[in-house]
């Protein structure tokens, strides 16, 4: 398998994308000493990880459509509540 057939496989690009954000976030935490906004953004790029792992590894993208809402809400409901409770505090 060549670079560029195995880059053409979403599961590829989707791990590429897992393993670049690994890196990204803890220099986001470290570069703005977690202050509020970097950790609102910290949530955000981990409810994407989330997202992702869902969708690709787990089939959510082929899955019926409501299930794939309800995941995508689930998403999106869970860094709009963690990142309410960070503004709260």
């Amino acid at each position: 398998m060549t670079m560029r057939t195995a880059l053409a496989q979403r599961p590829v690009r989707t791990w590429i994308v897992l393993v670049v954000l690994a890196v990204v976030i803890p220099i986001i935490g470290l570069e703005f000493h977690a202050g509020t906004a970097a950790a609102v953004v910290i949530l955000g790029l981990a409810s994407y990880k989330v997202r992702l792992v869902g969708l690709d590894f787990m089939e959510l993208r082929d899955a019926p459509r409501e299930l794939r809402w309800v995941f995508e809400a689930y998403c999106l409901a869970l860094w709009l509540v963690l990142a309410g409770c960070l503004v709260l505090l």
